[in-house]
């Protein structure tokens, strides 16, 4: 998922790395500064509609190293969220570095997710322009519910709740979207789908201009 907008921050900002609060987070976390950079995957590319395999092998250095180039790329292409089929790795895992909508930062991954969405009847669904990295360039309103909670396992297989308000239950709501094969796009009408198509062909070239000069800034 690509930010479009931050929410104004305290002075004091407030952040939780995997559903823990705590006292500071540095702007590039120690996972992107372990990373490297992979490329990011595009609409149509077949890795991206289809649905993800489950992670089964916890605490390997080939999962850690996937999310510190997870973690790093994502920064690069200036996201709030990236899944793994975004860097075509088929399996349900995603990262991201998300502010909520009361302006807490949320830093984390979160491995085979499974989305809980309050139920139909207190659900409030909220429009709001989304991107994603994966779409490069366009940005649409897509309606989610205002609040999502994930439960997943980390790296090692210990168990996870994420609960996300606002901007941040959007990402969410993304992300798992992508490990089931699902883009923004597939929640548009037809006329808004192929508006955001017209709009990743005429900006993608420049997004990716961007990315190249941040990861190159990066190597220096």
């Amino acid at each position: 998922m690509s930010v479009h907008h931050e929410p104004p921050r305290p002075v004091d900002r407030r952040v939780r790395v995997q559903g823990r609060p705590v006292d500071t987070c540095p702007t590039l976390p120690p996972e992107a500064q372990r990373g490297s950079v992979r490329r990011v995957t595009v609409v149509g590319e077949e890795v991206l509609s289809r649905p993800c395999r489950e992670v089964t092998a916890f605490g390997t250095p080939e999962l850690s190293a996937l999310i510190d180039d997870m973690f790093l790329t994502m920064y690069v292409a200036d996201g709030a969220g990236l899944a793994a089929n975004q860097v075509g790795v088929d399996l349900r895992l995603f990262v991201y570095d998300c502010p909520d909508d009361s302006g807490v930062r949320h830093v984390g991954h979160l491995i085979n997710p499974v989305l809980d969405l309050p139920d139909p009847g207190t659900r409030r669904l909220v429009d709001d322009f989304e991107g994603c990295l994966s779409v490069p360039g366009a940005t649409m309103a897509v309606p989610r519910t205002d609040r999502a909670v994930v439960r997943g396992v980390d790296k090692d297989g210990n168990p996870l709740i994420i609960e996300g308000m606002g901007y941040f239950a959007r990402c969410l709501q993304h992300e798992t979207d992508h490990l089931a094969g699902h883009t923004y796009l597939d929640r548009l009408s037809k006329r808004d789908r192929k508006e955001a198509l017209r709009q990743m062909e005429d900006r993608r070239e420049d997004v990716f201009a961007r990315r190249a000069t941040k990861a190159a800034g990066l190597e220096r």
